[in-house]
């Protein structure tokens, strides 16, 4: 394990409620001093505490037991800024509408960070009666493979699963789509702007 709960995330929640440190002590009963030795980092609260510690920071256990403070600054839900994210032990692929503490198979996973194709990835897109025609002539071999393509507009997210020995090419309606999405599952995430 890799990451735990971090003093500075305790203290900006707690913050943000405009609580003290006594406060806080209260709610979980803990003492003060134990509330100041984990926001100064000269301790870690135990386990059996991070249930009723996240409740009363008004966050999940899974967001607290990340350690990152993360506040998705997308409340309108505009899926034209939608994140992806994807496990590396099992391939699931997860879209959310903004920022998020996603884990899969005991991994918090980052969101991926889009990128311009290279020639390698390059990603064509061509309008078929009233369709996107999305594809990418990339290799598609069990280790080295497009995992899925993707069409994103300011309301909707259209995902398409690929899998190796098919082919990278996908249809998707027209409908608005802003941004269309490759992901090499050696390479990464790349993006173009319709």
């Amino acid at each position: 394990m890799d990451r735990y709960v971090t003093g500075a995330v305790i203290r900006q929640l707690r913050e943000d409620k405009r609580m003290t440190q006594e406060e806080l002590a209260e709610k979980i009963c803990v003492s003060g001093k134990a509330v100041s030795k984990w926001e100064t980092g000269r301790g870690l609260p135990d386990v059996s505490l991070l249930e009723p510690l996240a409740e009363a920071l008004g966050i999940s256990v899974i967001e607290l037991f990340s350690g990152d403070l993360i506040r998705n600054a997308n409340r309108s839900a505009n899926m034209a800024k939608s994140m992806f994210y994807v496990c590396p032990v099992c391939g699931n692929v997860i879209q959310s509408a903004g920022e998020a503490v996603v884990s899969c198979c005991g991994i918090a996973l980052p969101p991926l960070e889009a990128e311009a194709p290279d020639e390698e990835h390059a990603i064509r897109v061509e309008i078929v009666e009233n369709e996107y025609y999305v594809s990418v002539d990339h290799p598609m071999e069990k280790g080295h493979y497009i995992s899925f393509l993707a069409a994103v507009s300011g309301h909707g997210v259209q995902l398409v699963k690929l899998y190796p020995e098919g082919n990278a090419e996908a249809r998707f309606r027209i409908d608005g789509v802003r941004y269309v999405y490759a992901y090499c599952n050696r390479h990464g995430l790349y993006r173009v702007r319709l």
